[in-house]
């Protein structure tokens, strides 16, 4: 089984999201922070079960999806670190992750 481990940066782009959301429909928001922990959680158990980011084929990233949400993802020894969410309608950019695993000595 492996340990999962919320970042500060993944849980503070969450908090971002559920926030904007919450202006429209608290309830939704709640729902989606929900929604998004219990999806991370099957990662102790099937860490691999998340896909290849398409824009990153051959990097050791994996994520989820949970809408509106992607949940990236790196899989380390016996440990699964959650390094970024963002909104699946934007784009992309390979070097937030690559830092992110760079401040958690990934």
């Amino acid at each position: 089984m492996a340990r999962l481990v919320w970042t500060e940066p993944a849980l503070l782009d969450l908090d971002e999201i559920a926030n904007y959301i919450a202006l429209d429909d608290f309830s939704a928001a709640q729902k989606l922070v929900r929604k998004v922990f219990d999806s991370a959680e099957r990662l102790e158990q099937f860490p691999q079960s998340g896909r290849i980011p398409p824009e990153l084929p051959s990097g050791p990233y994996r994520e989820i999806i949970v809408g509106p949400c992607r949940v990236f993802y790196r899989e380390d020894d016996d440990s699964v670190y959650l390094l970024y969410v963002m909104r699946s309608e934007r784009l992309l950019r390979d070097y937030c992750l690559e830092e992110r695993a760079r401040k958690e000595n990934l």
